[in-house]
């Protein structure tokens, strides 16, 4: 939590950005790129700005409703709302150019009023409410909660240029602070306020920024050296270069995707990482996928999902048309799933898996491919909660091929 006020210029910064998000449908990550292009910002208020920024997405309704304004209004009532955040956390108001006043008095009473309704002191759309019910039941209250929460910063030590302990001790040498993660082997927390990405130990790859409850989705691959394991939903690469480390470099590892920017970056980070097994290739058609049909010894399919288990992270998506794709994901999860497994080879691993905490693109989904492909067996799956973690959220599933078909 901020301890000061924000700067005037870091305050039109904050508003920009929301701006960007929710008048201009921008995603927030392409939002803070657009705003912080060409400033030299200090990392700390850097941090500071992207804070406010996603304390504010991740409660959206509660301080619109604090500040009586609107989502809608953001271009032109900004300030309202970056002012009522402050003065709710008991912070001076900033000093900006341009500023409403706030009835304070007022906003005392709004905020009373929020705090006998859970659902939205929690900052939780009524889409989302009634879904999480529908789908956790009991288990849903503490999740919204959970999913309320600043998140972690996590980093995964890169195996193929160091161990953990290396790892912090080089990074305490640059001032950066690390803590082990129970239960995650290959993860620490980063518990100072660093700028990671310009430290040398990140110049020289030695570790990438990486959610703990994500690292636990590549262990369970349970990659080797040797092996020919594909990776067949790549994105940017974070989970395949933890599979690079895992086989030792060792083998062959296959990063697909459909976009070819992803997979460009993909190479890049490779190339910092020393994962010189990884190839990358474009998923132009179903052909793609059919002449691999039986060649790998593991499949990673971390297939497209609504994002679900990660909103601490990615608080805009709580503002979008998620409950609308919702289907359209789902039948994309269920094809991915029925199509890409072809590539598994008898006595290999599968694993599916989400970012999701929804059993409907999570176990439901696994459940129906299983009745329709008896070739395949259930060993385990997990739902790594916010709420019981502490983590993001994720799901996985592991099966093996036990024949052709």
């Amino acid at each position: 939590m901020l301890q000061t006020s924000l700067s005037g210029s870091s305050s039109e910064l904050v508003i920009n950005v929301l701006t960007r998000v929710l008048a201009e449908s921008k995603p927030l990550d392409r939002a803070y790129s657009l705003e912080f292009s060409g400033l030299k910002l200090l990392p700390a208020e850097q941090a500071r700005i992207t804070f406010v920024v996603g304390d504010i997405l991740r409660r959206l309704n509660l301080y619109c409703y604090v500040a009586d304004t609107s989502p809608e209004l953001m271009e032109r009532e900004g300030s309202r709302l970056l002012n009522a955040w402050h003065l709710f956390h008991q912070l001076p108001l900033p000093k900006m150019a341009y500023s409403l006043q706030m009835d304070e008095a007022k906003l005392n009473d709004r905020i009373e009023q929020a705090k006998a309704n859970p659902v939205l002191w929690d900052g939780c759309p009524q889409w989302l409410e009634d879904m999480g019910l529908e789908q956790l039941g009991d288990a849903w209250p503490a999740e919204r909660a959970a999913l309320t929460a600043a998140p972690k910063r996590y980093i995964r030590v890169n195996t193929l240029k160091c161990d953990r302990e290396q790892l912090q001790a080089k990074l305490a040498k640059e001032g950066v602070i690390t803590e082990v993660v129970e239960g995650v082997e290959s993860a620490l927390e980063v518990t100072s306020d660093s700028a990671l990405f310009r430290t040398q130990c990140f110049q020289d790859g030695l570790f990438e920024q990486q959610d703990a409850g994500s690292q636990k989705v590549a262990a369970a691959l349970d990659a080797k050296p040797g092996m020919r394991v594909v990776d067949a939903c790549a994105g940017a690469g974070g989970k395949t270069l933890h599979i690079a480390a895992q086989m030792q470099g060792k083998g062959r590892l296959l990063a697909m995707d459909v976009e070819q920017w992803k997979l460009d970056n993909l190479k890049q980070r490779a190339r910092r990482a020393a994962a010189h097994n990884v190839e990358t290739r474009i998923i132009a058609s179903s052909k793609t996928i059919k002449r691999l049909k039986l060649t790998a010894d593991r499949v990673l399919l971390d297939v497209p999902c609504s994002g679900l288990g990660v909103l601490k992270r990615n608080p805009d998506s709580k503002w979008r048309d998620t409950a609308e794709r919702l289907p359209v994901l789902m039948a994309l999860q269920e094809q991915i799933l029925q199509s890409y497994s072809r590539m598994v080879k008898v006595d290999g691993i599968l694993v599916y898996a989400t970012c999701s905490i929804m059993p409907c693109e999570n176990r439901q989904q696994i459940d129906k491919f299983l009745a329709a492909n008896p070739h395949f067996t259930l060993l385990e799956d997990e739902t790594i909660t916010p709420a019981n973690s502490g983590f993001d959220g994720f799901y996985l599933a592991k099966m093996v091929r036990t024949s052709e078909a």
